[in-house]
Formats: structure tokens, sequence, C-alpha cells
């Protein structure tokens, strides 16, 4: 058919709906409507209706073709798989996804799921799309159908009421099927009873589909709705248990609830539309949805973002759960960081000199970083295991903490400055960490340099290491800060990867596995076997998250070398560590000092910040919220520093209300 404009929309509808095949002429319009693009696709859509107001000749002749082409096409697969993932795997439908985009199949024009694909071919038609609202759809609805002649619409009504009746009848079946997915059993075993609600609203639908097989009169859906809201609750809780409370997630599960929302949603619309009198806007909602499905069938980055969305809530939920215990609010908890910090200040700063002579034996680039990640990563699990700290591995689960909070909360000032406290308490809890690892790590490796001197009457690193080590934080001269930024990326994907191994461990049941392992039950007693499953379980995602960010740390430098680009890694606590070892080796004075100890903290703040706001932004997109004014938060948190500068370094006791007694621990 030939293209539309502006300028021949009226003479060539009025020359070719007659005698062109419809599906040409739905796909002309819709040229017309996309060529306009974004800024000009409602405008030309009112073109269309006022074309059809104009001349009722041409809305009849167009209405008359439009319901004589839907009553012979087949509908009945639209209804039931566009908008509606397929019964296939996660992978599976990716893969077809993929290869349909390089090698698209032919589309048969006789069924409306196939036109709708053709007609909707490209993934940015949602653009053009979202600019034409729902009641100018409606409008060109209304239109049509006042004025088709009333014999093609009551042979086109049948014929689409036995389709939708055939589509609820399967889609209620599918509902019932999924109560009995494995993954759906393991989330809630309570899905094994027969009077599942996902069954029992089956059972209702099959009541639905048999009355109006044998009759056109009103059915009271009152005990329906009952069983979609029953349904509706179940969707709920297994979402919540597949979001970190104790049972895990995979993207299968996260693929699976979509497919089930969609099923019932799709399900409750066609129910609506079969039982309600006045279902011409119901209609256009089914329309509406079904055209941006078509628009996203082959889309990858659609299928994925739906179906990874809960497996990254998962594992963002477990960091926020640790990151609870990383925030002080009380003098006990505080004084708790300070010691924990400092214990991670010792190990630090012996693994710092493990480093130096992993450094000095000899051995070729990729073994020396090999055995540096090692020493790294045991070295954090040590950490971890004596519950001492790192202070730098704090953001990334804090961040998720106050995504949390950010979710749970109303805009407004109210909820600004409880934002704004935690915030506050998250840098003050920040600010000792570092105080502990830092101010330990360079007092610990200047008594070990000085012990050795003493003892060797040689200094612990040559003239040419001391050197090295404060080139290495020399902030001005060198790519410090870009190393630090790194460093600080690493530290951000250690508790992701965390996250991710808590997740695992739910997912398996790591702690009933363990408990029967064949290995364990060899060389372990059970009471023992037993304690030790519950520790890993418990402890899996930080031992993991510890130990690959320790080989992150270790191999960065040598992959950069041998790319030949500028990737290497600056931890504050490590380079407060070697600051301690080369000041005293290299009996620097005073000014040196403070100018080293002013990088190792320009190095810290880079890592705290870079691993917080990447740590934020995945938590707050994994939760579909976001916040609403920072401006307004630091204008709160300014104000509340103002009124009380101390709460910054130290936690500040809130005032009692008379009359009441405070009833926390």
């Amino acid at each position: 058919m030939k293209k539309l404009t502006p300028q021949n929309l009226h003479s060539v509808l009025s020359e070719r709906i007659g005698d062109a095949d419809f599906v040409s002429v739905l796909n002309a319009l819709i040229q017309f409507l996309r060529s306009g693009g974004k800024k000009n696709a409602a405008a030309r859509f009112d073109q269309i209706l006022i074309t059809f107001r104009q001349d009722e000749a041409l809305c009849r002749q167009f209405g008359d073709c439009f319901y004589l082409w839907l009553a012979k096409i087949h509908v009945y697969p639209a209804l039931i798989k566009l908008g509606i993932f397929s019964r296939n795997s996660f992978a599976r439908e990716m893969i077809d996804r993929i290869y349909e985009r390089f090698s698209p199949s032919y589309k048969d024009l006789n069924n409306l799921l196939e036109v709708f694909l053709y007609l909707f071919q490209s993934e940015n038609d949602d653009r053009w799309l979202s600019t034409i609202s729902l009641r100018q759809w409606l409008n060109l609805y209304e239109l049509i159908q006042r004025h088709a002649a009333d014999s093609i619409l009551q042979t086109t009504s049948r014929q689409l009421s036995e389709a939708r009746i055939r589509a609820i009848e399967m889609l209620a079946i599918w509902v019932a099927s999924e109560a009995l997915q494995p993954e759906f059993v393991r989330l809630a075993p309570r899905l094994l009873a027969a009077d599942s609600a996902f069954v029992g609203l089956q059972r209702e639908t099959a009541l639905l589909v048999e009355h109006y097989r044998h009759n056109s009169s009103s059915y009271d859906t009152a005990h329906l709705e009952v069983m979609f809201d029953q349904c509706q609750t179940q969707v709920i809780y297994l979402r919540r248990r597949g979001t970190g409370a104790g049972s895990g997630s995979s993207i299968q599960v996260a693929h699976l609830l979509e497919r089930l929302q969609q099923t019932l949603d799709r399900l409750k619309l066609l129910i609506n539309i079969q039982t309600q009198e006045q279902r011409n806007r119901l209609v256009i909602s089914l329309m509406n949805s079904m055209i941006y499905a078509a628009v996203e069938q082959y889309s990858t980055r659609h299928l994925r973002k739906s179906s990874v969305r809960m497996l990254t809530r998962s594992i963002t939920e477990n960091t926020s759960n640790r990151g609870e215990h990383y925030i002080t609010r009380n003098r006990k908890e505080y004084l708790n960081m300070l010691y924990s910090a400092a214990g991670g200040g010792v190990i630090i700063a012996l693994m710092a000199l493990h480093k130096i002579h992993i450094a000095g034996l000899g051995f070729g680039e990729f073994t020396t970083a090999f055995l540096s990640g090692l020493n790294y990563g045991l070295g954090f699990m040590l950490i971890h295991v004596l519950h001492c700290t790192v202070a730098t591995k704090q953001p990334a689960m804090t961040a998720a903490s106050f995504a949390e909070q950010v979710e749970l909360n109303e805009r407004g000032r109210a909820v600004d400055n409880k934002l704004a406290k935690l915030l506050i308490d998250v840098c003050r809890s920040q600010s000792v960490a570092v105080f502990g690892n830092v101010g330990v790590a360079v007092l610990l490796a200047g008594l070990i340099s000085t012990f050795y001197a003493l003892q060797t009457g040689n200094t612990l690193l040559s003239a040419e290491d001391t050197a090295y080590q404060f080139k290495s934080i020399d902030v001005f001269t060198q790519p410090t800060l870009w190393y630090a930024a790194i460093a600080g990326v690493w530290l951000f994907c250690s508790g992701i990867i965390a996250g991710f191994f808590d997740n695992r461990a739910d997912y398996l049941d790591l702690r009933r596995r363990l408990t029967i392992n064949p290995l364990l039950r060899r060389i372990m007693p059970a009471k023992l076997r037993s304690r030790f499953a519950v520790y890993i379980h418990k402890h899996y995602g930080s031992l993991m998250g510890n130990f690959i960010f320790g080989m992150l740390l270790g191999l960065t430098g040598f992959f950069g070398h041998l790319l030949g680009l500028p990737l290497d890694i600056r931890h504050v606590a490590f380079s407060s560590a070697n600051l301690g070892y080369a000041a005293i080796s290299g009996e620097v004075g005073v000014i040196a000092f403070m100018y080293g100890m002013f990088g190792v903290l320009a190095i810290g703040t880079v890592n705290l910040m870079v691993s917080f706001t990447l740590a934020l932004f995945v938590a707050l997109r994994s939760r579909g919220t976001q916040l609403g004014s920072l401006r307004n938060i630091l204008k709160s948190v300014w104000l509340q520093v103002k009124n009380n500068p101390l709460q910054l370094v130290y936690p500040q006791t809130e005032p009692k209300s008379e009359g009441k007694t405070d009833n926390k621990p």
C-alpha cells in the first residue's frame, strides 16, 4: 500500500481500504504514526481521528473491514501468549530471542499474535507509542465500533467471545500447574496441598467457563475475586521468600514468578472483559498491553531486566542484612567497632609485611601476583573469622541498608531527616573503622620496622623499596587516586559477591547439605559437622567475598602490566601499613610522614566513596526506588551536624522524654 502522509491520508485510505489486504492498511497506518516520531505521533493519531469523523462513510468502510478481518483470523494464540513469558526456561527463551533477532521467523498474518509482531518490529516503537494516550485509542475504537454494521459486530463478538473463553480456560490451567513447580514448592511447601489458592482459582474459573459456554447471562464473580486476592497474596509471599528471607533466589525463580504474575494479570483482565458490560476501556487496556508486549517480544534487554531484578534484590537484601552490623548508633557499638577495626589493623600490618616478603622472593610476575592475592584473600578471611573489621568493606553493606530505608519511607521532610541521620551514622561508623585500621596498622608497622632494625642493624626496607612506597601514595604526581578508585570498584564487587554467595547458600540449603556430605561424614563427628555446617552456611558469603576480593587486589597489577593498561590498586589499610614500614626504614621527617598520611587518607576517601556510590546505585535500582531529593538530604545532614558537630565522630545519647523510660537494651 502507498505510504501515508499528512497530505494524502484521506485520499489513500478512501482508495485502498476496500481492495487492499487489511493488514497492509494497518501497517500503513502504523508506519504513518511511526514516521511522526516521539514529537508528532500523538498529533498524527489525532489526524486519523479527525479524518474518520469528517468522513463517516470512510469510517464505516474501515470499521466493517476491521471487524470482518478480526472475525477471520486466529485470536486465541495472542490472548494466551502475547505479553506472557513462554513455558520455556529463562536460558531457552533468551536463546530464542537472540536467534529471532538475527534470523526472524516467517509471520503468518492469519494469526493475530504474529500480526502484532509484524506491525511492531522495532524495539524503539515504545518511544512514540508512549506519547499516544489510552483515551486516544479508546476514542478511535468507539468511533469505529459506532459506525460498523450491527450484523458484522455481532458475528465478530461471538468469535471473540469463544476465543476469550478458551483463553480463560487455558490460562487458569497454567496457573494451577505453576503450583507444582519444584522451585515454588521449595519456597512454599504448602503449595502441595490439594486446596492451594492456584488450584482453587482454576476450579472457580472452570465454573465460569462452563456457564458462558451454555448461556450468555451475567455471572457472579465475587468468589473469583476472593481467589484472585488469595493468589496475589501467595505471589507476594513467594517473592518475599525469594528475596533474602532465608530461601534464596535464582534467575529461574524470578523468571517463573514473572510468568506467573503475567498469567494471573491476563486471566483477570480477560474475565473482566467477559463479565462486564462496559468493556471498551478494558479491551483497549488489553490491546495496549499486547502492543507493548509485541515491541518487547524479542527484546533480550526486557527479558533480562524482568528476570534478573528479583535476583539482584535478593543479593542486595542479603548485603543489607549484614550492613546493619556495620552501623554504630550508641557508645557500646561504637567502641566495639573501634576494637574490631584495631584487630583488623593488626592483621593488615602483618599481611602487608608478608606481601613485602613475597615481593622479595624473586618469583615471576604471575606467581608473585597470585601469592599476593592468596595473602590478601586468606588474610581477609582470617579477619572475618576473628570477628575483626576491614573499614573499606563496610560501604557495600551499609549502602544496601540505606537503600532499604529509602524504599520503606515516603518522601517528605521527616524522611529526609531520618535518612540524613542514617547517613551521619554511616559516616561516623566508617570514620572510627578507618581510624582503627589505619592507626593500628601504622603503629604496628612502625614498631615491627624499628624492632627489625634494632635486632639486625639493617632497615626492613631498602632505600629503593622505601622510595617506591612513598611514591605509591603520592596523589599529585602519580595516578594514585585512579588506582584507589579501582580498589573501590573491587570493594563494591566484594559486597555483591558476598550477597550472591549468601543467596546461593540459602538457595542450596547449604547447612543441610553439609550435614549429610559423604566426605564430611567420614572426617567429622556428627556434632562437629553440624556446627561446621551452620557456620559455613551463615558465613559463606563473607568468606567467599573476602577471598575473591583479595585475589582481585593481588592480580589487578599483573593484568595491568600484561595488557599495558594503567591498572593497579591502592587500598587505604595496606597503604597505611606500608607507610609505617617505609617511614621507619627511610627515617623520614615529620613533614614527609604527614604528607604520606595525607595520601593515605585521600586513598581511603576514594575507596569509600566509589564503593558506597556503586553499591547504593545497584541497591536502589534492584528495589525500583530512588532518592527523593539528594539536595534536601544533604541540607538536612548539614543542619544536624551544625547543631551537634560531635555526632560525626562520636555517638550522641538521645535525650529521654519526661515520664518515659528507655526500653532499649
